[in-house]
């Protein structure tokens, strides 16, 4: 990790005053000049950005090396984008397009700003979270030979203090302490106002105790330069000051320097005479704003005394809105200067009307060297990095063999194989479960390849010759990192180590498994890790009420609906182990493709016979999102369309209704997903002139146009049941719209219509006349 270079404080103060005009003048031009169609609020967060410009700028402009990544609060991203308007990295126009189509984006995006954005942010918390993920990562790639000791970096998350009320920071931390994470820095922008009020004086007291429980230096940056040399005079004057409650600091910030006096003669008497004589209304109101967090100076002595790589909370003291007409006013989050309150502003810094926009407008003649000479050696990246793809060759995955299967224990047979086989694809695929490596079959894979930590450590049990299945050692060459029992770090986790090709240049495989029901406790970090377009297979199983010995708690109902509504994801719900093997060898060729995406594999733990193939036809489409298992007879009156675990059901039904109904059709529906994403951009290319039929449209045409559909799927049965829209075709739909009880399979699928008893009785009422 680099040194810091020489500091010229006084060119950093200047660029502290410069962000903060850029980021109130960008969001002021969003919302009082640029034209505005619909006459919408454009929004943006002046205060916001304006507590935390000094932090940024002594980050940016001294402290990060050119291998550190960095996750930016989400209100600050007006900041972000005006410090890489001063390196040259955002245009002007972007800028003028704030919160636009195609301009600067509201919150930092990696995908939609131009500028270089190392993490998304945007949904609070998870961008703290994912820093922490990333340093793991950073840690695994060193470990295994892919990364210099010269490509590391560091990790730094700007957090505002309201963001610490997000409780997957904590499970993030204590997930930090069992790996012992390293070259972490977050730092608390301590402004003390949240959305809706001041933040609770109590939980403060706590920060330092909660992060030093798990191993972290805690630094605060409480006062200035000049508070602090004030204060030191007069112990009494610190004491009373530090004792103000937040709303109180709050309010006497906003209120200005006669009501600090006020306020200070009333509770200390003649006692403050003494440094009362020597401000001034105006003076006084200035030093009291003097906090660590806009002190340059203490910012980069604190900085510079953090070099190693022990994880450090910083907990900067700032002002809401510093430097602003609502500084400290509690209602100033989204508030907006009025014109009037902006020219005073650029009155104030020098800027001169008609000149906005100029990089170093307001700089004197004698301080221009200074501020150019910092900006020429800020050793940050100035340009957005090239995404890496396509180096990994992926080789064809076998199915298992067997006349009866689960897709759980397929999945774990093609993990065990890719252990032994081995290969570049196998040696970059690193694993993750949070404890329930086991229970999804992954067991076997990291008996092969063991459990990642940075320090070995051995296993007890193998040592004490005690049998166990699991022989699960512990060292810096395993590829399987076991999370504990909180899923939001698993999608966080997965996250971090799809964006490897990005930040790091070297591409993992990522692969997680949970329980098929929990993937909603972490779906706003699974939304999150879809945005940054991270690249993952995720394994969800057991799914539905299959699992039916373990009851409601344990069964999944909506996935399949989470996963059609979800960018950047694509879900397979294969039957047999033979769609399963091309689904996992297509998923990570998708992770290595710059047009990929990540996958989400719904699998159960039902053994069911397996279908014997005349050929390979159903490959293609069981990858696209279904085939027919059974081919229907020409204008065929009725189909049956079944998904996953219910195939057995669906094929037994066909086999008992073909005779009776001629040219009947069985559908394996492998993803209603693809299919509806192919259905709808179908769609829309019509209206550009391109009439090429969807997939599901093609297969839906080999029926007659009146023809019936039963659609069967241990899910909700929305997940199947709009495809009776594609052609207009009349649907009876069969799923599970409850919540799961125990109990046999058999007894399971007659209560909530799995049956074959239910498809042939849905199938009949199709085919009565109307």
């Amino acid at each position: 990790m680099l040194k810091p270079v020489t500091t010229d404080i006084e060119a950093l103060k200047i660029l502290d005053e410069r962000l903060r005009w850029l980021s109130a003048w960008t969001i002021h031009h969003a919302n009082h000049i640029r034209s505005s169609d619909d006459g919408l609020k454009v929004g943006g967060h002046q205060a916001s950005c304006a507590s935390m410009s000094a932090i940024m700028a002594a980050l940016y402009f001294h402290a990060l090396g050119a291998n550190d990544r960095v996750a930016v609060k989400p209100h600050a991203g007006p900041l972000l984008h005006a410090i890489h308007y001063l390196l040259g990295s955002q245009s002007r126009e972007a800028l003028e397009n704030f919160r636009g189509f195609g301009g600067a984006q509201s919150y930092p995006s990696r995908t939609k700003d131009k500028i270089p954005v190392d993490f998304s942010t945007g949904s609070v918390g998870l961008g703290v979270a994912i820093t922490l993920f990333a340093s793991l990562v950073q840690d695994y790639l060193s470990a295994h030979g892919w990364l210099d000791e010269s490509d590391r970096g560091r990790f730094v998350a700007l957090i505002g203090d309201a963001e610490l009320d997000e409780g997957n920071i904590y499970e993030a931390l204590i997930e930090g302490a069992k790996h012992d994470v390293r070259n972490l820095w977050w730092i608390i922008d301590y402004n003390r106002q949240s959305l809706d009020a001041t933040s609770t004086d109590r939980m403060f007291e706590r920060f330092d105790e909660i992060f030093r429980s798990c191993g972290w230096r805690v630094v605060e940056v409480r006062y200035g330069k000049r508070l602090q040399a004030a204060l030191a005079k007069y112990p009494k004057l610190k004491n009373w000051f530090e004792k103000l409650p937040n709303a109180d600091l709050s309010a006497l910030h906003y209120q200005g320097g006669a009501d600090w006096r006020s306020r200070i003669e009333a509770e200390l008497g003649k006692e403050a005479a003494p440094f009362l004589k020597d401000y001034d209304d105006a003076s006084l109101a200035a030093l009291f704003t003097d906090l660590g967090g806009h002190c340059m100076a203490t910012l980069v002595e604190a900085f510079d005394a953090a070099q190693d790589d022990v994880p450090t909370l910083f907990i900067a003291w700032t002002i809401k809105g510093f430097g602003l007409p609502f500084a400290g006013h509690k209602d100033n989050h989204a508030g907006l200067m009025n014109p009037t309150q902006l020219a005073a502003l650029r009155d104030t810094m020098g800027v001169r009307d008609g000149h906005e926009w100029d990089e170093l407008e307001g700089i004197g003649d004698n301080a221009r060297p200074g501020v150019e000479a910092v900006l020429e050696r800020t050793r940050i990246m100035r340009e957005k990095r090239a995404r890496n793809f396509g180096g990994v060759i992926v080789p064809a995955l076998p199915a298992p063999t067997g006349d009866e299967q689960s897709t759980q224990a397929a999945f774990g047979r093609i993990m065990l194989d890719l252990s032994k086989t081995g290969g570049d694809l196998a040696d970059r695929i690193v694993t993750t479960s949070p404890d329930v490596t086991v229970s999804t079959n992954l067991g076997a894979w990291v008996n092969q390849r063991g459990l990642f930590r940075r320090a070995e450590s051995p296993d007890v049990f193998a040592k004490a010759k005690i049998a166990s299945a699991q022989k699960w050692g512990a060292d810096n060459q395993g590829q399987h990192i076991e999370l504990g029992i909180a899923e939001s770090n698993l999608f966080l986790m997965l996250a971090a180590a799809g964006l490897s090709g990005d930040l790091w240049g070297e591409r993992l495989f990522p692969v997680g498994t949970l329980y098929d029901p929990f993937i909603a406790r972490g779906l706003d970090s699974l939304n999150y890790a879809c945005y940054q377009d991270a690249r993952f297979l995720l394994v969800a199983t057991p799914s539905g009420i299959t699992l039916g010995p373990e009851g409601g708690a344990h069964q999944s109902i909506n996935p399949p609906l989470i996963a059609l509504g979800q960018p950047g994801l694509r879900h397979y719900e294969p039957a047999y182990a033979d769609e399963l093997a091309a689904m996992m060898e297509l998923a990570f060729r998708l992770i290595d493709d710059p047009d990929g995406e990540s996958t989400y594999l719904r699998l159960s733990t039902r053994s069911i016979q397996q279908v014997v193939r005349e050929d390979d036809r159903w490959r293609d489409g069981s990858l696209q999102g279904a085939y027919w298992l059974r081919a229907p007879g020409e204008n065929a009156e009725a189909a049956i369309a079944a998904m996953g675990a219910v195939m057995p059901e669906a094929l037994a039904a066909w086999e008992e209704l073909r005779e009776d109904i001629p040219g009947l059709g069985l559908l394996a529906v492998t993803s209603p997903d693809l299919l509806h994403r192919g259905w709808t951009a179908a769609q829309a290319a019509r209206w550009k002139g391109d009439h090429a039929p969807s997939h599901i449209e093609k297969l839906l045409s080999a029926l007659s146009r009146h023809a019936g559909l039963v659609t069967i799927a241990d899910a909700a049965p929305a997940s199947l049941s709009w495809i009776g829209g594609v052609l207009g075709q009349r649907v009876a739909p069969l799923g599970v719209e409850k919540f799961g009880q125990t109990g046999s399979l058999a007894d399971l699928y007659a209560a909530y219509r799995l049956d074959g008893s239910a498809i042939t009785e849905a199938v009949a009422e199709l085919l009565l006349p109307a």
